[in-house]
């Protein structure tokens, strides 16, 4: 049997092969030439196919968001079963509506546009701290810190509470892996219900004591829109914890991954220092080569077509960004990693009604950390960088570095 061909036909997400987390792309490539509408033998459907992901962002009503029917199994009566089924992201219209509304009007283009100042001033201040590092970790001291700060600022979070907040993103979005060992679903539950306990007290102050609802998403979230719009309890509790989740680990893995790979083509680093205009293209290619977000979920609400398949009702499907933003069908030389590549229409901010809320703010962050650093330590050296173990989100758990 052709090894491509069994690679595809042996699939399992639930019980993957060894060096996966290491290199998954071959993996998607296989699945995506033999099986690109893949069958789990849990009834669910991996899909590999540029194309076919395209046709279900287009279409969210008949492939839903909501996550209900399934994580009921998975997490039972549980905060992190309560959490993930009221977040925007997991949501479908009208809750998923009034919260996208309400979180993109405190991130207009004037809005991140002003971000920019102090963004820059907080890289500059990491990169001066990572000279001084005993041991500098590009995640520890640089690719987690910038978004952490960077939430931390919009929700307002006063700088002493913000140490706790990297732990409970990890334990939280850890709980979303395919496979759940019963360790992540204790960590992820704690996590959601140290995370509420004190939201509960920073909401009950910033309602005595508002921001400016045009910086402050907070704020912003409390007063609702002018026509009475406004979240219960519930919703404004799980959609703050959603804001850290979706600016927090995705973002530190854009930058995590643009440094590794930046690293291992010496050659695009050269010309982005050369030209370091190309920052922006560099940081869309990161995004397509490396996606933060391997993994996204959609459920049907009726019988459809997909391909020649005909899909029943409530047929759960696992999207591969990694794999789609991959396809040689859309992407010339898509295993190359090339910091002009034009056009780009990558999917890893997803598409559709549920495009990133963010991204334009994950943009700038990828734009200034990566450009400012590269031209600051030119000549650096990754050394023994370790893979995070996950399927869903793709980053490093460390990248020790000496900056010459």
């Amino acid at each position: 049997m052709d090894k491509s061909l069994a690679i595809a036909e042996s699939f399992n997400l639930q019980q993957l092969p060894a060096g996966f987390h290491e290199d998954p792309y071959p993996i998607y490539r296989a699945l995506r030439e033999h099986a690109p509408i893949k069958l789990m033998p849990d009834g669910s459907y991996f899909l590999t196919r540029y194309d076919d992901l395209i046709a279900i962002y287009k279409n969210p009503k008949v492939f839903s968001s909501d996550k209900q029917r399934e994580f009921k199994p998975k997490y039972g009566n549980s905060l992190l079963y309560e959490h993930h089924t009221t977040s925007l992201v997991f949501s479908d219209p009208p809750l998923h509506t009034r919260v996208r509304k309400l979180i993109s009007g405190a991130l207009t283009p004037r809005a991140i546009a002003g971000m920019e100042p102090s963004l820059i001033r907080l890289v500059d201040q990491l990169l001066d701290q990572l000279q001084d590092a005993l041991q500098p970790d590009l995640i520890e001291h640089f690719a987690s810190a910038i978004p952490v700060e960077v939430i931390g600022n919009l929700l307002d979070v006063p700088m002493q509470d913000r140490g706790p907040l990297r732990a409970w993103s990890l334990a939280i979005l850890g709980a979303l892996e395919p496979a759940l060992s019963t360790e992540a679903m204790e960590a992820g539950n704690l996590a959601v219900k140290e995370f509420i306990d004190y939201l509960t007290g920073l909401i009950a102050h910033r309602r005595q004591h508002p921001g400016n609802p045009d910086t402050d998403v907070l704020t912003r979230l409390i007063e609702g829109e002018s026509d009475g719009e406004k979240l219960s309890m519930k919703e404004l509790l799980h959609n703050c914890i959603f804001l850290l989740n979706a600016g927090h680990e995705t973002t530190t893995n854009l930058i995590g991954n643009g440094l590794m790979a930046l690293y291992e083509y010496a050659d695009q680093r050269e010309r982005l220092l050369q030209a370091p205009e190309l920052i922006k293209p560099c940081v869309e290619e990161v995004l397509r080569y490396e996606s933060s977000n391997q993994l996204g979920n959609r459920i049907t609400t009726e019988p459809t077509q997909l391909d020649d398949l005909t899909l029943a009702p409530h047929s759960r499907i696992t999207l591969c960004i990694g794999a789609a933003n991959r396809d040689p069908s859309q992407f010339e030389q898509p295993e190359q990693f090339d910091i002009a590549r034009q056009p780009n229409r990558h999917l890893a901010f997803a598409s559709g009604t549920h495009a990133c809320v963010g991204m334009s703010l994950a943009r700038l962050e990828g734009q200034i950390a990566l450009g400012r650093f590269v031209a600051r330590y030119p000549r650096y050296q990754i050394e023994k960088p370790v893979r995070s173990p996950r399927v869903r989100f793709r980053g490093f758990a460390q990248l020790p570095v000496m900056l010459r």
